[in-house]
């Protein structure tokens, strides 16, 4: 399809995954330029609809790689911001500002999908312009966070890297605070 995707490529894509019951997952390489990203999106959501009788046939992702175009607004905290107060940046817990900042927007996109599959779950807002669960909480990943800071994160002693989630093989992680419907407010892992 080659470096410059458009959004209906991006459902093509996401139409080679499964079909039912599932979530298909695209992510573009740091070099692929796709229609509309870094202008008004680090990533999007969506589903597919059978064309026959309008029922959903699956749901999809896609996240891009800000790496080299648009580090500082889909990669903060890992980046100076575009705008807004420019604290200094933190350090990426695995070492690759881009992919952690993926990892973010991915994480972020998969909420809003489980919780809002189809448009018509949970949201706040105008349905043309949804908040969904992690969109409602834009920037914080830690107790304490304000524009411009992330929150009070975990550090790793040995390489100074921010996260707040541990994985497997101990890699680590910084993942977006939730919104919390029973507590109207974000919910933190730290």
């Amino acid at each position: 399809m080659g470096k410059s995707l458009t959004a209906k490529q991006l459902l093509s894509l996401a139409g080679k995954g499964g079909k039912a019951n599932s979530v298909n997952v695209v992510l573009t390489a740091a070099d692929v330029a796709v229609e509309g990203f870094c202008v008004s999106k680090c990533g999007t959501h969506g589903s597919l609809s059978d064309p026959r009788n309008g029922a959903p046939r699956f749901t999809y992702i896609w996240v891009g790689n800000p790496e080299t175009q648009c580090p500082g607004q889909c990669a903060w905290p890992f980046h100076q911001p575009i705008y807004g107060p420019q604290s200094p940046p933190l350090i990426a817990p695995n070492h690759d500002m881009g992919l952690d900042g993926m990892v973010i927007n991915l994480a972020g996109l998969l909420a809003g999908t489980v919780t809002n599959p189809f448009g018509t779950g949970y949201y706040q807002g105008p349905s043309e312009s949804p908040l969904e669960a992690a969109s409602a909480c834009s920037g914080v990943y830690g107790r304490g966070a304000y524009p411009g800071y992330a929150g009070n994160l975990l550090v790793d002693p040995r390489s100074g890297a921010s996260y707040n989630a541990n994985g497997v093989n101990g890699r680590k992680y910084l993942l977006p605070a939730l919104f919390d419907p029973s507590k109207s407010s974000c919910s933190t892992l730290v």
